[in-house]
């Protein structure tokens, strides 16, 4: 089977479904030949950089307005209208790629993908099946395209709300995201736990914060660890070097403060002598492991108790893939906004404001061992377990299907 999987970079998790799927494919057919494009910087790397740089600097700088355009987007507009003209033009640049890969079914995981796919499909008459998977916990207008063959979502709830768009049933497949096969497989936790130098007996915290601002991370880290409760937190902050440099520093300031107060506390004629200040907002007592980029985060969220994260779809489905609670940070207005609301509301996540409301959040949850597990519970509930291989045996059906249909 020949796959072309188109994606995007945009956001990050596109990509990381695409990866997904293909690791997925080849382990099960190693004569199968699968292919990953960055289909907007394929198409156009001018439109490519402008979408990207723009993405970033509107979800981070202007969220509030991001949400608006999201929002506006998924309406019916004649703005919307000329913009998906203008979209769709581009799609004869694919052809060089589809005539020289030869696909027998095309995969999109980003919606601009599939608008291009859709429309090549319709207007040139392109023989081979489509499949659209959407990579968060909400419907948006632009996925919704003529000429897809099946369309993978997230949740039961997500079928409805195709329905309501007028989508027929039969090509509606609550799957799941597609996450790598790791997050899939248990591991020994106090194994895991004892390798890394942290205490198995201690609930723990994992921070995701490649995704957070500089300033963002350090007030999380701050709520997190002024709770009562006894517990240790892991922090993950990505590529983002100067984000680990700051947190590391903030760490160390944190080091010093609580042994000069120790110090102050044992011999009280320190503190005339000393020209270091004790400050009560640098006092940590939680045990800390600051870690810059990782391929194992799979391992870290199966070490820990909950996770706090922002609500991207591929970060929200490899929690849910190891049975890992949420703490959502910051959701930006749109479609993180719409996956929050989809785990709150199904007992999955709890949301974390920068007020007192985050630390009393997290003590309530590390000090009721119950409402965790009633949370995973649910997670379990909604899990779609292995995404990846009940999309493989989709797509083997869809291409035999089209096959005979040609003979």
């Amino acid at each position: 089977m020949r796959v072309l999987i188109l994606s995007a970079t945009t956001g990050g998790g596109h990509m990381r479904a695409a990866n997904a799927l293909k690791e997925y494919i080849l382990s099960k057919d190693e004569k199968s030949a699968v292919e990953i494009l960055d289909t907007i910087e394929y198409v156009s790397p001018f439109l490519n950089k402008a979408v990207t740089n723009g993405y970033v600097v509107m979800a981070t700088k202007t969220p509030k307005l991001f949400g608006g355009v999201y929002k506006s987007s998924d309406k019916n507009t004649p703005i919307n209208k000329t913009v998906e003209l203008a979209m769709t033009g581009l799609r004869k640049r694919l052809l060089p790629m589809i005539i020289q890969f030869r696909p027998d079914i095309v995969v999109t995981t980003h919606a601009f993908a599939t608008e291009l796919i859709s429309a090549l499909k319709t207007k040139e008459n392109l023989p081979v099946p489509i499949v659209s998977i959407v990579t968060d916990f909400a419907i948006h207008k632009t996925y919704i395209n003529k000429g897809v063959d099946a369309y993978i979502v997230s949740s039961e709830e997500m079928v409805h709300q195709m329905l309501r768009r007028g989508l027929p049933r039969e090509i509606l497949y609550p799957y799941g995201i597609p996450v790598m096969q790791e997050f899939l497989k248990k591991i020994d936790r106090k194994a895991a736990l004892e390798e890394e130098g942290m205490d198995p007996s201690l609930p723990t915290i994992l921070i995701m914060a490649g995704s957070f601002g500089v300033t963002d991370v350090l007030k999380i880290y701050h709520k997190v660890v002024l709770s009562k409760a006894d517990f240790q937190v892991i922090v993950i902050t990505g590529k983002n070097e100067k984000l680990y440099e700051t947190f590391e520093k903030y760490l160390m300031k944190i080091d010093i403060n609580n042994t000069l107060f120790e110090l102050q506390r044992l011999y009280p004629s320190i503190r005339q002598k000393s020209s270091l200040r004790h400050s009560k907002h640098l006092k940590a007592s939680k045990p800390t492991r600051l870690l810059y980029y990782t391929s194992e985060v799979e391992k870290y969220m199966q070490m820990s108790d909950m996770i706090v994260t922002k609500p991207g779809g591929l970060t929200v489905s490899e929690a849910i893939a190891t049975g890992l609670p949420m703490g959502i940070f910051k959701a930006i207005p749109g479609q993180e906004e719409q996956n929050a609301d989809y785990l709150v509301r199904n007992g999955m996540a709890v949301r974390l404001f920068k007020d007192n409301s985050c630390t009393e959040k997290i003590t309530d949850l590390i000090m009721n061992p119950d409402k965790l597990k009633k949370m995973k519970e649910s997670i379990e509930k909604k899990s779609n377990g292995n995404s990846a291989a009940r999309i493989y045996g989709l797509l083997g059906t869809l291409v035999e299907k089209y096959q005979k249909q040609k003979h």
